[in-house]
């Protein structure tokens, strides 16, 4: 028996509809970017090796001094990850300054294992003593917020410094550090949706201060580690704590975050019309033995990806690829490497009747090898920028420096072993791929959960689930063309292995 082809490619005018709308929300989402920047004053200055931003409403005013505001990142995020917070106070008349700690962003130096505080307190001190320094700063009105280990290293280092006029603790993982009492004007802000220990450090750092100063703690519901940085209360309540301030601006913490929504919306949908000029229309119709024994292959596979991830899971924290210079990022390639040797090893020794089977495709008009390497550069030069460009302008650091530059063909090729065990079980199937993936993202968020993943994995399981569900919809585009099975594996591991390689930090 057998069943129509999966090969159908769009109809010219869907093609067309889709450039359209992408170009359309392209435009909106650039729109709503310069927009974010508009009243904003920006420079970029590099002190002692450590990338800074200064963020400002208009230029500099050295005969009118205002407060000054140093951010803080967390682990594996970046300045560019906080700047709706500098948005915020800047619009609200201080002067903002964001930097990359050692081992995060624009910041090519390794951070070490454990963040040593040490690392975490030079880079830090930089940033403090560069913008005490400025002239339409006020040094009397220096306030310091941090998120996550960039919470930790700034209560740490108010409580040592004094003349520190204000704290902001966002997600403060810990305050088992922090002296009685000090630092003595300490605002904490946790999401009501974070891990419970989080919740527990707010209330012993209160606890700790409660007969010195102020130090209340925030909760915002709804929340979690990542979106409690976007979320429009604890915007205002930074902005409510800066020492003085005359503006009134309310915050807008999710602009920068809409216009690179409208971005990857625009990246998505632009594939079709881009694979279509590239790749053309296949001219024979072939077609795909759908056999019987459909609910065995079900099995089989759903078996396979368990199994196969499951190993991965456990070799993935012995391999050297675990000794890489990348935070987490190591453990990750190790896992996905792993787990596309043994799903794509595993098919060919299945039994005949529970193989994925193969998809038969007319000879007639075969693309020539010349087109199809085109059209492979094109895409994975496309996949780059539709994976890099949002992020980087609207979330975080996603260019990399330094060691990230070997590292990333490194990622992407344990990606891509991934992918084309992948495609080899699905088949041209987007159900399969999609009962890959999802086992895929189970076993290794059950894996951060007992071990050995690193406990970090759960807080990026969200978005490499997001990258990977990128990936089985372009898949499923290119398959619609015929194209060779390593295609859209390639173009995948580029969309999930980019963001791996320049977003987690050097170690």
């Amino acid at each position: 028996m057998s069943a129509p082809s999966p090969h159908h490619p769009p109809s010219t005018r869907a093609a067309v509809l889709l450039a359209v709308l992408a170009a359309l929300a392209a435009a909106l989402g650039t729109a709503v970017l310069v927009r974010a920047d508009a009243g904003l004053s920006v420079r970029q200055v590099t002190v002692g090796g450590v990338p800074m931003t200064e963020v400002r409403a208009g230029p500099p005013t050295p005969d009118a001094r205002r407060p000054g505001v140093v951010i803080a990142h967390g682990f594996a995020g970046s300045a560019r990850l906080m700047r709706p917070i500098a948005d915020t106070v800047a619009r609200r008349g201080a002067v903002a300054l964001l930097f990359d700690f050692a081992g995060h962003g624009a910041n090519p130096a390794r951070l070490g294992p454990d963040m040593p505080p040490a690392t975490l307190a030079a880079d830090l001190d930089a940033a403090v003593g560069y913008l005490r320094a400025q002239p339409d700063v006020d040094p009397a009105q220096i306030m310091l917020v941090g998120h996550s280990m960039g919470a930790g290293a700034v209560t740490r280092y108010a409580a040592g410094h004094p003349e520190i006029a204000r704290t902001v603790a966002i997600s403060l993982p810990d305050a088992g550090e922090l002296p009685p009492g000090h630092p003595a004007e300490l605002l904490l802000i946790v999401g009501g949706a974070e891990f419970p220990a989080f919740r527990r450090a707010a209330d012993d750092a209160v606890r700790r201060g409660a007969a010195v100063g102020r130090r209340p703690a925030v909760v915002v519901p709804g929340v979690e580690h990542i979106s409690v940085l976007f979320a429009p209360r604890t915007h205002e309540e930074i902005a409510d704590w800066l020492p003085s301030v005359d503006g009134a601006a309310s915050p807008r913490p999710l602009v920068r975050l809409a216009g690179a929504g409208l971005l990857v919306f625009a990246f998505a949908v632009g594939v079709v019309p881009l694979a279509a000029l590239l790749l053309g229309r296949r001219a024979g119709g072939g077609t795909a033995s759908a056999g019987g024994g459909a609910p065995l292959r079900g099995l089989a596979l759903l078996g396979l990806a368990v199994l196969a991830s499951g190993l991965a899971a456990a070799v993935a924290a012995v391999l050297p690829t675990n000794r890489l210079p990348l935070a987490v990022g190591g453990y990750v390639t190790g896992f996905l490497l792993v787990s596309g040797v043994l799903v794509g090893g595993g098919q060919r020794w299945l039994p005949a009747a529970t193989r994925a089977p193969g998809v038969a495709v007319d000879e007639t008009g075969r693309r020539t090898p010349a087109r199809t390497a085109v059209a492979a550069l094109a895409l994975t030069a496309y996949a780059i920028l539709a994976v890099a460009l949002p992020i980087h302008l609207g979330l975080t650091s996603a260019l990399p420096v330094g060691a990230r530059w070997w590292l990333l063909p490194v990622v992407i090729a344990a990606c891509l072993l991934f992918l084309l065990g992948v495609e080899q079980v699905a088949a041209g199937r987007t159900w399969r791929r999609l009962l890959v993936v999802a086992v895929t993202v189970l076993v290794l968020s059950t894996s951060a959960v007992l071990g050995p993943a690193p406990g970090f994995v759960l807080l990026v399981v969200p978005l490499f689930a997001v990258l990977l569900g990128w990936h089985v919809l372009w898949a499923a585009v290119l398959r619609r063309y015929a194209t060779p099975r390593w295609l859209p594996a390639l173009v995948g591991a580029v969309l999930v292995g980019w963001p791996i390689a320049t977003t987690l930090p050097l170690r």
